[in-house]
C-alpha cells in the first residue's frame, strides 16, 4: 500500500499506520523534511519530477534546456539528497501531465529509456490523463483504450511500474507485453 503525498508529516503517519511506499508528487520540494522522513522510515519512496505546485504547474512548461536533460539532473540531484538521509529504494516518475504539456509528456513517453541511465526504476502514472483523453476528444471515464496503449508503448520504454485506475486491464497489458518480450528477458521486478 502506498501513500500519495507530500508532506513529510503525513508520510511518516501513514507508514506508522501500515503504508508500504511514499509517492510524493513534490519530489521532495514541497517539504524540506521529506527526504530526512523516508530515510529515517527506510520506506520505498517515488521521485515524481513537477515544477510549482498543483496549482501553478500548468504555468511551468517552459524548459530552456532539452526535457529529459532537465529530469535527469532533477532526478541525479534528487537521488544523491536521498542516498545522503539514507533512503536508497527509490523509483523515479516523470510526472506525466504534471507542469508538461502534452506535447511534452509525449516527448518524454518516446523518450523514456534515456531515464534508464540512472539505474532506477521508473513509474509511468498515464493513466486517464489529459494526454490521453485530451486529443481523442473523450472524457477521463471514456479513455480506458487510450490508457491502454500509452502503458503497452511505456513497458517497451523501460517502466517498471505503472500507476493505474484499471488494474485488471493493466495486468492484462503486462502479461501480454511479457509473453511478447520475455524471450528478450522482459523483466518488471
Amino acid at each position: 500500500m502506498s501513500v500519495d503525498t507530500f508532506r513529510a508529516a503525513v508520510a511518516e503517519a501513514a507508514v506508522h499506520a501500515g503504508a508500504d511506499l511514499v509517492n510524493d508528487v513534490g519530489g521532495g520540494t514541497l517539504d524540506a523534511e521529506m527526504f530526512a522522513t523516508v530515510g529515517r522510515l527506510r520506506v520505498p519512496y517515488v521521485l515524481m519530477h513537477m515544477r510549482g505546485t498543483p496549482q501553478t504547474m500548468s504555468q511551468l512548461t517552459d524548459y530552456a534546456d532539452d526535457l529529459v536533460l532537465t529530469l535527469l539532473r532533477f532526478f541525479r540531484d534528487g537521488l544523491g539528497a536521498l542516498r545522503a538521509a539514507g533512503a536508497h529504494d527509490v523509483v523515479l516518475d516523470p510526472g506525466f501531465g504534471f507542469a508538461k504539456t502534452p506535447a511534452q509528456s509525449y516527448e518524454l513517453l518516446r523518450r523514456l529509456p534515456e531515464l534508464g541511465a540512472l539505474g532506477r526504476p521508473v513509474l509511468a502514472g498515464l493513466s486517464r490523463k489529459k494526454l490521453v483523453y485530451g486529443p481523442l476528444g473523450l472524457t477521463p471515464e471514456a479513455a480506458l483504450n487510450g490508457t491502454t496503449a500509452l502503458h503497452m508503448l511505456a513497458l517497451q520504454g523501460g517502466a517498471r511500474l505503472l500507476r493505474v485506475h484499471d488494474a485488471a486491464e493493466a495486468i492484462q497489458v503486462i502479461q501480454l507485453y511479457l509473453n511478447i518480450f520475455k524471450s528478450k528477458g522482459a523483466d518488471l521486478s
